[in-house]
């Protein structure tokens, strides 16, 4: 299973409900990736897409612990156990986690590979991912050419875990 994810340099990936930082390149590249695939997030996650609308052209899972909430052309699972059964309907490969904070935290144990991009500034922040560069069951396997959006850099950074998941 995957996950993407762009991120400061103090692994901080939100502000008060919202991105730290939009650069298209980011949105194509996850455009990209997630197309065609199965995307889990959470129920805030989605509140923050246009008109609380799910993504085009991707399976939309929704975490939620609100029983009562509803979202047209979602999947909705209330739990983890509810997810798990959920995702066995597709290959693991073809599923990416999208945020946020706590649904990251939650589903990282059952990825192996998370798709980062690295951006060179530090931002005003409530919300991070866990520092990968800090677990050593990480390694960068993959490192972009140095990218600039006017005055930011950035990289386009893949991690997979040593240990892969099993099961």
């Amino acid at each position: 299973m995957n996950m993407i994810v762009a991120v400061d340099q103090n692994w901080a990936i939100g502000n008060k409900g919202d991105l730290l930082v939009r650069i298209p390149a980011d949105h194509k590249m996850f455009r990209q990736e997630t197309s065609g695939k199965v995307v889990v997030l959470g129920r805030k996650t989605m509140d923050t897409f246009p008109g609380a609308q799910p993504l085009k052209n991707r399976i939309n899972v929704v975490l939620t612990r609100n029983t009562a909430y509803r979202a047209l052309g979602c999947v909705i699972v209330h739990d983890l156990e509810e997810l798990a059964e959920e995702l066995k309907k597709y290959d693991s490969r073809d599923v990416y986690i999208i945020g946020g904070s706590s649904v990251y935290e939650q589903l990282l144990p059952w990825c192996d590979t998370v798709h980062v991009t690295r951006i060179d500034h530090a931002y005003e922040a409530d919300a991070y991912f866990p520092n990968l560069d800090k677990d050593p069951a990480w390694r960068i396997t993959a490192d972009s050419e140095e990218q600039y959006y006017f005055d930011l850099t950035y990289h386009f950074l893949k991690y997979e875990r040593i240990q892969p998941v099993s099961g």
